[in-house]
């Protein structure tokens, strides 16, 4: 698959480049796709929640009614489930929701992103670029000119570029990523995918290797 290269300012230069299809263009794999997405909001997951056991809550032990003949559920304490304000049954408790999934799979879900973009023409080249200082206006000129202005845009670099990574903090629908730091979570939910002329290497020998 060949794609052309655009300079910042939207201009084609003439020259292509073109993707792998074992990357840019294999048959997508759904249930890869779901498994690497779950890890990730997984991952993301604090497992901070907690109510309170019957141990836990405070009040009398005393027995509030009899045993039998009242009419109702028995109960013992003023704590328990039964009434309102007594303690949970079962209730969540602190967790660790992540999970490993195997790197073939990770892999194979962010080709199958890829790929899923690259056949919506959703992924855009562009050159190599880099702003003497982080101004969030240079980077709204930059959308603009790939006309990105109105849609989720991820942008890939081949490094860390602090510059650019500050001018586009400040943007909702923008995100800048390195090729280490591509996930198919953030692929996916790109309305357009940019790549860097030196990144698209970069991308392909990780997931190859």
């Amino acid at each position: 698959m060949e794609l052309s290269v655009y300079t910042i300012k939207g201009e084609d230069t003439g020259r292509k480049v073109t993707l792998n299809d074992s990357v840019f263009a294999i048959e997508p794999n759904d249930h890869a796709i779901w498994l690497d997405v779950k890890q990730y909001q997984a991952n993301g997951r604090q497992g901070t929640h907690k109510s309170k056991e019957r141990s836990e809550m405070s009040g009398s032990t005393r027995k509030l009614g009899k045993q039998k003949g009242g009419g109702g559920a028995r109960r013992g304490d003023i704590n328990s489930p039964v009434l309102v304000g007594g303690a949970r049954v079962f209730g969540p408790k602190p967790r660790d929701y992540s999970f490993k999934l195997n790197k073939k799979v990770k892999d194979l879900a962010r080709k199958s992103a890829l790929s899923y973009k690259a056949s919506d023409n959703a992924i855009i080249v562009v050159e190599d670029f880099s702003f003497e200082a982080p101004k969030t206006k240079d980077f709204v000129t930059l959308a603009n000119n790939l006309k990105l202005a109105d849609k989720k845009s991820l942008f890939v670099l081949a490094e860390v570029n602090k510059n650019v990574y500050l001018s586009a903090r400040n943007l909702a629908r923008v995100q800048v990523v390195t090729i280490s730091e591509l996930n198919t979570y953030k692929v996916l939910e790109a309305g357009s995918v940019v790549l860097t002329e030196s990144s698209i290497a970069g991308i392909e020998n990780i997931l190859n290797a």
